[in-house]
């Protein structure tokens, strides 16, 4: 197989780990935990996993392990680094005796599921050191939620010999791994579970988490993008670029990248449902700027905009919720009516007066997909709503009517774009993948000391990589009850951008300025990954700013 020089190259890094990590370790615990909410609930559907203590692993001495065997599996969508977890998990497994074995389960959960499965081999491993992807055993998003699931589960094990799973995932991946945990404890079968904390999304970060892997590198990738493009605007002088960035939960990349990059306007979803805003406040903040930028001569910019965004308008998302039930309940009658126009009129007479208002102003475009585009549970797919083409066409809307008054003498000329895919199978960063190959290595003391419904945790990651401190978090420590299909479900608690914390405050504080100026713009250029550590090694600008750094 052909291979760039990169690829060449990165397959010799060697990834910096902690000095902890580097010899013999031992555990070290602390206090019991409780969950962050929820307590008394959480409590009782987890008593065997509820208020572990946190573990931290130090230096110690050399001891002989028995040989075990360990599954390992990836979970949800792709993220830079996984193959390093993979790989550090591998290494530190053959380190404590040579006779362990790692089995990857094929296509995510359902291999454990199906006892689809490979061992995975040094020669194996070596093909995907340090490479961006998932495709080592490929992933899935099979839940393990049913108890037939986790019965089968322990049959394959059984078959393999198979003595702990490791689950790398996120959020929803990782409640998955603590109720396998907590339901192979009750059965006795001898089968521990541990989680890693991936998403590039940023959402699974919390007091000891501190940050998910390949949000660094997806970020980084997408930052890269978008100085190109202030480049080329700050260029041409010609466009408006409207940017759609993944991350439907919460704007950490939003944010993220708007800090590397300083775009003229960035939407936070967050801001916009705290301050309760209407998708023609939103509107009107976007022309505001593109009005006061044309009136010194600038018809253009940049636009950041959350994949998120529509479900964080309150409005729109009591439309959207108005829309699930009522279609639900008059599908025969809505579906036995022919034209596009006919649907649209039936919808506008059966909303609430509030948001038939907000249903009137849409574009023709988006009203009619948020009406035919339903998933197998009958909800709009918001996902796939471009966010960016609605707020195009509103905005030229806008700006048209501001031109007939006299109001606005510039130029609207729009392009859209959305970075998504682009940055979920990087080549890892420096920064992810040392801490990826760390968060293996951890793994695997996890399981040699016989622990269960832990998560893989490495922090301190704004200090140099020899002072990074590695361990364990109960899983439980992070959840909380949250309704998920109409019941109450333990899960752990999504981290959105917190509008008190120290990366929102610096971006309300500059974010003006960088609104008025072309001068601002920061060109972030390449993942670099070799030269000085200044260039090469540091992480996201949101964890600087939350360490004070």
């Amino acid at each position: 197989m052909q291979k760039s020089p990169l690829q060449i190259a990165r397959a010799s890094y060697q990834p910096k780990v902690p000095r902890s990590l580097r010899g013999p370790m031992k555990l070290e615990e602390g206090a019991p935990t409780h969950s962050v909410a929820d307590q008394e609930e959480i409590k009782k559907l987890f008593p065997n996993t509820y208020g572990l203590p946190i573990i931290n692993l130090v230096e110690g001495e050399a001891k002989e392990h028995p040989a075990i065997n360990v599954g390992v599996i990836l979970s949800g969508g792709q993220a830079p680094g996984g193959h390093n977890v993979i790989a550090g998990l591998f290494d530190g497994l053959k380190r404590l005796n040579p006779e362990n074995k790692l089995y990857g389960f094929l296509g995510g959960p359902s291999g454990l599921i199906e006892g689809k499965y490979s061992e995975l081999t040094a020669d194996i491993i070596d093909q995907y050191r340090n490479t961006g992807g998932f495709d080592i055993i490929g992933s899935g998003r099979t839940k393990l939620e049913e108890t037939w699931q986790f019965d089968n589960g322990i049959e394959v094990c059984r078959k393999l010999n198979i003595k702990a799973i490791v689950i790398i995932g996120g959020d929803d991946s990782n409640t998955n791994a603590c109720v396998l945990a907590e339901y192979y404890l009750q059965k006795n079968a001898g089968i521990q579970v541990i989680g890693c904390p991936k998403t590039i999304d940023g959402d699974l970060k919390n007091e000891m988490i501190e940050t998910s892997f390949g949000f660094d590198t997806a970020c980084k990738v997408y930052s890269e993008l978008i100085g190109n493009i202030q480049r080329d605007a700050n260029s041409a002088k010609k466009y408006w670029h409207f940017i759609r960035l993944m991350g439907r939960s919460a704007s950490h990349i939003a944010l993220e990248c708007a800090l590397q990059t300083q775009p003229n306007i960035c939407l936070v979803s967050e801001e916009v449902q705290a301050k309760n805003m209407t998708l023609n406040d939103i509107v009107d903040q976007i022309v505001k700027v593109i009005v006061h930028r044309a009136d010194k001569g600038l018809n253009f910019g940049t636009i950041l905009v959350p994949e998120g965004l529509i479900e964080f308008i309150p409005a729109m998302k009591k439309l959207i919720a108005e829309l699930n039930d009522l279609l639900a309940k008059n599908a025969e009658t809505f579906n036995a009516l022919e034209s596009d126009d006919e649907k649209r009129q039936f919808v506008k007479g059966v909303l609430s007066e509030e948001s038939r208002a907000v249903y009137r102003d849409l574009p023709k475009g988006i009203a009619h997909q948020l009406t035919m585009d339903r998933d197998p549970h009958g909800n709009v797919q918001v996902s796939l709503i471009e966010t960016e083409k609605m707020l195009i066409e509103m905005v030229a809307k806008k700006l048209a009517q501001l031109k007939a008054e006299g109001k606005y003498k510039g130029k609207f000329s729009a392009l859209n774009h959305f970075f998504g895919y682009e940055g979920r199978c990087a080549i890892p960063s420096n920064f992810d993948a040392d801490y990826c190959y760390s968060i293996g290595i951890t793994a695997s003391q996890l399981i040699v000391a016989g622990k269960t419904g832990y998560m893989s945790l490495v922090r301190n990651l704004t200090a140099p990589s020899d002072e990074w401190i590695a361990g364990g978090v109960p899983i439980t420590m992070m959840m909380n009850m949250e309704r998920r299909n109409g019941k109450m479900k333990p899960v752990i608690q999504k981290a959105l951008v917190d509008l008190n914390g120290k990366p929102f405050k610096y971006f309300e504080a500059h974010r003006a300025e960088w609104a008025d100026e072309h001068l601002s713009y920061v060109y972030p250029g390449p993942i670099q990954y070799y030269g000085p550590a200044e260039v090469c090694d540091l992480p996201t600008r949101t964890l600087m700013l939350e360490k004070g750094k």
